[in-house]
């Protein structure tokens, strides 16, 4: 098993992505404290960190240290309590480039002088983020997906600014967690997964606009045809609409499919996976 370098881990937000990336470093022996803004994001995301530990563990082998995890995780709606003793904080909060500078601004200021800085942002470059934490040199990207125990890519994305040794160690602590570290060798919008995977997801967006046809056609027509287990509008229920709708909302080009999502899902909330509706139902 590989040595992880960071034995406590504060992760920011517990929204559907970083509520598996806490829950994940729990199940490996971290010692992991999440983060979220009051008492009602919190319960919200226990919730979450249980029914994901009941996901994985019907999926991994140990699933007794999935079933345990939720409970060794700390919670706290005080970022420098969060932060106070952490060798690592990875930050999963909504996708705006303003709040995450400004939540990365409080974090530079309050942990300690050698804590390791990560943003899990799915398109916004971590080189638009790093001044605002008071130290780039350590600070960087680590991206995780989705059902983050079975599809186990950790994507290690540096700026010219970032240390070598730092992200070598995030590369390490994505390998002690049970990722497959995935070193990107210079920025790029998307990663390696999403410049893979958004092209796909926005051409299903624009034959649903278009009218062409509907979510379910389009997603049987990927599974047949591919042999994939899950079509672009289920992986978009999956990623979560909310998470959709903020990429869409930066991109001009995708005006039409922003304000499709908008009236037609988020309004009536309906998130996807996370709220029990999305584009599909469920339990």
């Amino acid at each position: 098993m590989t040595a992880n370098p960071f034995p406590r881990t504060t992760v920011l937000g517990l929204g559907v992505l970083g509520a598996q990336i806490a829950l994940q470093a729990a199940a490996h022996g971290v010692e992991v404290t999440s983060y979220d803004v009051d008492d009602a994001a919190l319960a919200a995301g226990r919730g979450r960190l249980d029914a994901f530990a009941q996901a994985a563990a019907r999926e991994v082998a140990d699933g007794d240290a999935y079933r345990a995890a939720p409970d060794r995780i700390r919670l706290t709606s005080d970022l420098a309590d969060a932060v106070a003793r952490a060798d690592l904080v990875i930050e999963a909060v909504p996708e705006t480039l303003e709040l995450k500078r400004d939540v990365w601004a409080r974090v530079g200021a309050a942990a300690p002088p050698a804590t390791v800085f990560a943003t899990n942002s799915s398109s916004l470059l971590p080189s638009a983020i790093a001044d605002a934490t008071g130290r780039p040199d350590r600070f960087l990207a680590l991206h995780f997906a989705n059902r983050i125990w079975a599809q186990n890519t950790a994507e290690v994305m540096g700026t010219p600014q970032t240390d070598v040794e730092v992200a070598d160690r995030v590369e390490a602590f994505a390998a002690a967690i049970g990722m497959v570290p995935i070193r990107l060798h210079k920025e790029q919008p998307g990663y390696v997964l999403n410049s893979l995977l958004i092209p796909l997801l926005s051409a299903a967006a624009e034959l649903l606009v278009k009218g062409v046809a509907t979510p379910e056609t389009i997603d049987a027509t990927w599974r047949t045809a591919t042999g994939a287990p899950a079509g672009p509008f289920q992986i978009y229920d999956v990623v979560g609409l909310r998470t959709a709708y903020a990429i869409a909302s930066a991109d001009p080009r995708a005006a039409v499919w922003a304000a499709h999502l908008k009236e037609h899902y988020l309004d009536k909330g309906l998130f996807g996976v996370e709220s029990g509706e999305g584009f599909y139902r469920y339990r």
